[in-house]
C-alpha cells in the first residue's frame, strides 16, 4: 500500500487502528495544549523557543501530511481546526520575530481537541458517555476554549508588564468575572480597546453559558444519524426513528 494510501486509512478511516491514531493525536494536543498555557505567563527562554520550535515542526508536519492525504482537500481546509493550526503556527513564528506575547492564538490549539468530525466519530463509536452526552461535553469544551483564549487575550492586554502565573490568575479571575457577568470591579479594564473587550467576552460569555446549562438540563438525547431520513438526535434508549418510524440500531453498552 502506497504511502498516501496509509495515511489516508489512519486520518481518515473508521478502523480501530486508525481510531487509535487519532487518539495519540488528541494525546499530542493535550501535550502542546497544557505547555501553551503553562508558558503563557512566563518570559521567553532558549529552551521554551526551543521547544515551541519542536512542536511547530510537530504541528507542521501532521497538517501537510493531513493536508496530502485527504480524499476531500477543499473541505479539510475549510474546518475550523485547520484555521486554528495555521493560526497557531503563524504565531509561533511571528512572535520571536515581533516581540510580542502571541500566547492567546497559540492556545488556539484548544479547538483541535474535538472539532475533527472523524475524532467525533470516534468517540461516539467507542465511548458511552461520550454519546449519550455529547451536546453537553461539547459544549464545556468550547466554554473552556473561550476561557483560556480570553485569559490569554487579557493577560497580553492588561498585564503583560507582571509577567508570572499570579498575573495570569488575576486574567483568569477577571475573564471568568466578566463572562459570567459578575463583575466584582476589583480588576478593570482602563483602556476603550480593554473595555470592548469585556463587551465582547460578556456577550459570548453568556451564549456559551447558555448552552451548555441548555446541554446538561434538557433531557439527554444521542447522536445517531437516521439512514432513512436522516434524523440524527434520538432518545438513548429509541428502537424507531421518531420522525419516519425507520429502525435506527443506536449502539448501546454491548448492543448494537
Amino acid at each position: 500500500m502506497a504511502l498516501k494510501e496509509r495515511l489516508t486509512q489512519l486520518y481518515f478511516g473508521r478502523s480501530k487502528r486508525a481510531a487509535r491514531f487519532r487518539y495519540a493525536l488528541i494525546a499530542l494536543d493535550l501535550v502542546t495544549i497544557a505547555f501553551f498555557i503553562a508558558t503563557a505567563p512566563l518570559e521567553p527562554t532558549p529552551e521554551i523557543r526551543l521547544a515551541e520550535a519542536i512542536i511547530g515542526a510537530l504541528i507542521l508536519t501532521d497538517l501537510v501530511l493531513r493536508v496530502w492525504s485527504a480524499p476531500d482537500r477543499r473541505r479539510l481546509l475549510r474546518q475550523v481546526y485547520t484555521f486554528a493550526d495555521v493560526i497557531v503556527l503563524l504565531s509561533l513564528v511571528a512572535e520571536p520575530l515581533i516581540g510580542v506575547n502571541l500566547s492567546f492564538l497559540k492556545v488556539l490549539r484548544a479547538v483541535r481537541l474535538i472539532h475533527s468530525y472523524q475524532v467525533l466519530r470516534d468517540l461516539r463509536r467507542d465511548i458511552v458517555f461520550f454519546r449519550e452526552h455529547e451536546p453537553a461535553i461539547v459544549a464545556a469544551v468550547n466554554l473552556l476554549v473561550f476561557i483560556l483564549v480570553s485569559a490569554s487575550i487579557v493577560f497580553v492586554v492588561h498585564f503583560d508588564a507582571e509577567p508570572g502565573y499570579g498575573a495570569y490568575v488575576d486574567a483568569l479571575y477577571f475573564t471568568v468575572a466578566t463572562l459570567t457577568t459578575t463583575g466584582y470591579g476589583d480588576i478593570v479594564m482602563e483602556s476603550s480597546a480593554g473595555r470592548l473587550l469585556a463587551v465582547v467576552m460578556m456577550v459570548m460569555g453568556v451564549a456559551l453559558f447558555f448552552r451548555l446549562a441548555r446541554a446538561l438540563f434538557l433531557p439527554a438525547k444521542v447522536t445517531h444519524r437516521c439512514g432513512k431520513c436522516g434524523l440524527d438526535r434520538h432518545e438513548p434508549d429509541a428502537v424507531h426513528c421518531k420522525h419516519c418510524g425507520a429502525t435506527v440500531n443506536i449502539r448501546t453498552h454491548g448492543i448494537s
